[in-house]
């Protein structure tokens, strides 16, 4: 996704429309494009959440297969999430074919442009180290992202929504996504969004719920197991095997049954629920991962997870 820390926060250049007739949702197709580390891929991650069938970059040439496929099996892919960018070539005339083949059988396509300002994406990419997709061709990352906004154009001008990603959290981008699709009626469950973090960096502005796991051991201290992060199974191991581990996961998995049908009552769409150690990189993503298989056994809401700090 993109990076998370902000540049500057600037307006897009189009103005969101409201979100769409809800009962439109049950048959939706959305495709994301943008310019690269303006965010396309969290995007779509974000989408999976929501139970959309999602493809990250899917070439061009494979829209016609894929809305052949859709047809064949509408329940499979009634809501389906594609990414399409320059990594393939450009999209526009593809997706200019796509938009009329639909509009043919009476449904409708929805392109989300997603941009940056070069300072940001600029910024992106040297933190990231990744390589822009056309730097191959030219002399650095600012000439290859002026390169991808000309070569972009024709695709944002098909665009429904212009989304500029400059400075914006993944909470916020979550936020101005969700406000321009279309919401079936059991999309209306509260989201609950697991972010770990680091202490040493910063307690997440946007948490609703902050819970501080440094009482348990750090595996930091362990020379086999600082190299690596939460996500990997002998730090799993590691810190889940804590009996305080276990039972602060009971606790607050406790407290969200009790409350989320409560959030629910008052409205609420989204719940962050912060869970921060001394780095962000060992016990709060054990522990985050564990508590959000915890909760999706559970249901009645949808559960996303964000590690804030192997961003950095």
């Amino acid at each position: 996704m993109a990076h998370t820390a902000p540049i500057e926060d600037e307006p897009a250049e189009a103005v969101d429309e409201p979100a769409g007739d809800p009962s439109s949702a049950s048959e939706h197709l959305l495709i994301i494009s943008g310019l690269s580390g303006a965010g396309k891929s969290q995007a779509s991650k974000l989408f999976e959440d929501l139970g959309y069938s999602c493809v990250d970059n899917l070439p061009p040439a494979l829209l016609d297969d894929y809305l052949a496929l859709r047809q064949a099996d509408p329940e499979q892919y009634r809501r389906s999430a594609l990414v399409l960018d320059i990594r393939a070539g450009d999209p526009a005339p593809a997706i200019q074919r796509a938009t009329a083949a639909l509009a043919a059988t009476g449904s409708t396509l929805e392109l989300i442009f997603l941009e940056a300002s070069d300072a940001s994406l600029v910024s992106r990419f040297s933190e990231t180290r990744h390589r822009h997709p056309l730097q191959a061709t030219r002399s650095g990352v600012q000439a290859s992202i002026a390169e991808e906004r000309r070569l972009l154009s024709g695709t944002r001008d098909l665009a429904s929504h212009v989304i500029d990603t400059s400075g914006l959290s993944i909470g916020q981008l979550k936020d101005r996504l969700f406000a321009v699709i279309p919401r079936a009626t059991h999309d209306d469950q509260l989201r609950i969004d697991i972010v770990t973090f680091g202490f040493k960096y910063g307690i997440p502005l946007e948490a609703d719920l902050v819970f501080d796991v440094r009482f348990l051991t750090n595996p930091f201290w362990n020379p086999q197991l600082k190299p690596l992060s939460g996500l990997e199974e002998p730090v799993r191991d590691f810190v889940l095997g804590q009996p305080a581990a276990r039972r602060f996961l009971e606790l607050v998995t406790e407290l969200l049954e009790l409350t989320v049908p409560a959030y629910r009552a008052e409205g609420k769409e989204q719940l962050r629920v912060a869970l921060g150690c001394t780095g962000g990189y060992h016990r709060s993503i054990a522990l985050a991962e564990e508590l959000a298989g915890r909760l999706r056994e559970i249901g009645g809401a949808s559960v996303g997870v964000f590690h804030r700090e192997l961003e950095r």
